[in-house]
């Protein structure tokens, strides 16, 4: 048989990721004629073994047209068809959102980076994005891919409510799989007690995957060829709706997608981790989760193709890719600062402090001991700039006036050991020894956040 076996090569458009070609080279197999598939979605290519009746390319743009995916027998202009961005629209959003943090961050309740002490929203923000990228098209794909078999199961009665059960249940199956779950990982990353070079490392590690995400979501084809996603064989016993017939099946097969990590997804689970915490975990993947289900019930309730409107869904991806790109960027930024290396926040809190440090500012040296004073709050410190003499006990008074989540921790890997807790309305005492050596030594917040420099100099 296998002597009969031809091969066709076809040109594809549409989503580019690797749980995305599992998904083709799953539905492809569904035509009797199909005998094996070898998609690349990065490449817009699929190669198909078939025997007897080669597949009508008419048919085949007809199944994947729910999909968003279209077939050709030549090879098409990539860059001629995606390249349709609306960039006033692009930079419009972007605009807005950017105005929309900055004002939250002048009054103290808005955080613009992503890491595992962000708040809520923002992993809700991050479950948006995820769900217009190639999260949505493996995860909502999935939905498409089960409809059919959904409705025979859910023919008897006409109420339209009745036949939304199915997509409910698995969207349901979602959020409290990734509530319950989360809040596993977190549980695993408090008991493992990650040190704080460690929780920078992984958050480095997260926010170079999200640098990642972000210029792919800019449709830059270099990174089009990189590819997070489990082991094929695990994902397609996910995928296998064959394994999922029973009525109530549809909330199993919701519940398993947490195990289907794209790399939002797996950004988030990362985040939850370093959280250390079951109730924070479970906050951050429910939040996200949520942020992901308004597209995925668009996409069941309708169950028609993915991105219908392309041009729009394709402008709102590089607004968004653009967002995520400076999340990554703001938290490097912020663990540089944690480890003590050179970073834009050096650079500026000495460009803006440097000529107003005289020797004549030194701190007051009270029963042997230089105090020094500040106020921490939610968007800094303040000041956030001093010199000390090199070798003489510094005691360092910190009035909390609103520093809270990651904030209410101070850090110097170079002055001293531990952190220096804060509380709201109260004021914090950490006496400490300066270096000999004169040189510019950093304080943050534990992750990076809020930063200043403490300047030692010789006696």
């Amino acid at each position: 048989m296998t002597q009969n076996l031809k091969e066709k090569i076809y040109y594809v458009k549409g989503m580019h990721c690797a749980s995305c070609e599992i998904l083709l080279e799953k539905e492809l197999l569904k035509f009797e004629d199909i005998k094996f598939v070898d998609a690349s979605t990065n490449e817009g290519i699929v190669k198909i073994g078939y025997m007897n009746k080669e597949p009508d390319i008419k048919e085949l743009n007809h199944f994947f047209k729910k999909y968003g995916y279209t077939f050709f027998e030549k090879p098409f202009d990539l860059k001629e068809e995606e390249d349709k961005t609306d960039w006033e629209f692009v930079f419009g959003f972007v605009i807005l959102i950017f105005s929309i943090i900055f004002f939250l961050k002048s009054l103290g309740i808005g955080s613009i980076n992503i890491n595992s002490t962000s708040s809520l929203p923002a992993f809700f923000f991050l479950g948006v994005v995820a769900s217009i990228s190639s999260c949505g098209a493996l995860v909502g794909g999935l939905m498409l891919s089960m409809s059919r078999q959904w409705n025979e199961i859910y023919f008897q009665k006409n109420s339209t409510a009745y036949k939304l059960e199915p997509y409910l249940l698995f969207n349901i199956g979602r959020i409290i799989s990734y509530a319950i779950l989360g809040g596993v990982v977190g549980f695993i990353g408090g008991r493992i007690q990650l040190s704080l070079g460690f929780s920078s490392f992984l958050t480095i590690l997260v926010s170079v995957l999200m640098m990642v995400l972000g210029l792919q979501m800019l449709n830059i084809k270099y990174f089009r060829n990189f590819k997070i996603a489990l082991p094929k064989f695990f994902t397609r016993f996910i995928a296998d709706e064959r394994k999922f017939k029973g009525k109530y099946m549809p909330f199993l097969m919701g519940a398993l997608t947490f195990f289907l990590p794209c790399g939002f997804t797996l950004t988030a689970q990362s985040l939850a981790l370093l959280s250390g915490d079951f109730l924070k975990a479970s906050l951050i993947m429910l939040s996200f989760v949520l942020g992901t289900t308004p597209g995925l019930l668009a996409i069941g309730f309708s169950s028609v193709k993915f991105l219908d409107k392309k041009h729009l869904a394709n402008s709102f991806s590089k607004a968004a890719g653009i967002l995520v790109l400076f999340f990554a960027l703001y938290n490097l930024n912020s663990q540089l600062n944690v480890l003590g290396l050179p970073n834009v926040s050096e650079f500026k809190n000495s460009l803006s402090n440097k000529e107003n440090i005289n020797q004549k500012d030194l701190p007051p040296i009270v029963d042997g001991k230089q105090v020094i004073k500040i106020k921490a709050l939610a968007s800094g410190y303040n000041p956030n700039y001093f010199k000390v003499r090199a070798g003489i006990p510094v005691k360092w008074e910190i009035e909390n006036i609103s520093a809270t989540g990651c904030t209410n921790e101070i850090i110097s890997r170079d002055l001293f050991e531990g952190s220096i807790p804060l509380e709201i309305n109260k004021t914090s005492v950490k006496e400490f020894v300066p270096p000999e050596k004169p040189g510019k030594y950093r304080f943050s917040c534990w992750m990076g956040m809020v930063s200043g420099i403490i300047e030692v100099v010789s006696n």
